[in-house]
């Protein structure tokens, strides 16, 4: 409840203006980059003065440390969240189950046109012309996840070796990387009608199945 006194409509219009900004500047950084976006071409995006940005965020570096930080929260919530969907119902969680839930909450918002799809360039500009402080990424997306799926994994399959399920892990996500960013974007459209055909639920249906069957294979003890 506000406090006496207490400005609400103002917070609301603050928070619309930094809302406002953090769009621009991820518009901006995914389509030019950090480097090629100035402070005028936010403000001018997102319809505010220039001065806003060192007001509400002290200036384009923190800006675009914003612009991560709400994105990795998405992504890290996300994943998070079809995790414990499958490990918290009522049946026996089954390692498909666990593959396809997360499979699909990976996925999905990277192929489906939103600014989720959009935020892959920024993710490719950061890769070689980084920014982020140097664990910023690890601490706040990757290792919630990891910790979160290796739990699962062992649960649903405890014979795994649990050195070795950081690495599954990274196998699984690896494939889902590359058949969302590299195949299904280099072969969309393509004049290879057998290629240009891979849709997003064969996708998650060979990842699936195939990180199964090495994960199943692993665990009776062929990854020692």
């Amino acid at each position: 409840m506000p406090t006496p006194g207490h400005d609400t409509h103002g917070d609301v219009v603050e928070r619309g203006v930094q809302d406002r900004l953090i769009e621009a500047g991820e518009e901006l950084f995914c389509r030019r980059g950090f480097n090629e976006t100035s402070v005028r071409d936010i403000a001018a995006v997102a319809d505010c003065n220039v001065a806003s940005v060192n007001y509400y965020f002290g200036g384009k570096d923190n800006l675009y440390l914003e612009v991560w930080r709400r994105r990795l929260a998405f992504m890290r919530e996300t994943r998070l969240a079809s995790i414990e969907k499958v490990m918290s119902a009522s049946s026996r969680p089954q390692l498909e189950d666990l593959l396809r839930s997360y499979a699909a909450s990976f996925i999905e918002p990277l192929v489906d046109g939103s600014s989720h799809c959009r935020f892959i360039n920024l993710m490719a500009r950061e890769m070689i012309d980084p920014h982020l402080p140097k664990d910023m990424y690890v601490m706040e997306m990757v290792a919630p996840v990891l910790e979160a799926f290796r739990r699962a994994l062992l649960e649903i399959c405890p014979r795994l070796d649990k050195e070795n399920v950081p690495m599954v892990v990274f196998s699984v996500v690896g494939q889902l990387l590359m058949h969302t960013v590299f195949v299904k974007g280099m072969f969309e459209g393509s004049s290879h009608p057998e290629l240009s055909k891979i849709d997003l639920d064969r996708i998650i249906n060979h990842v699936v199945e195939f990180s199964a069957a090495g994960i199943r294979r692993y665990a009776d003890g062929a990854g020692r």
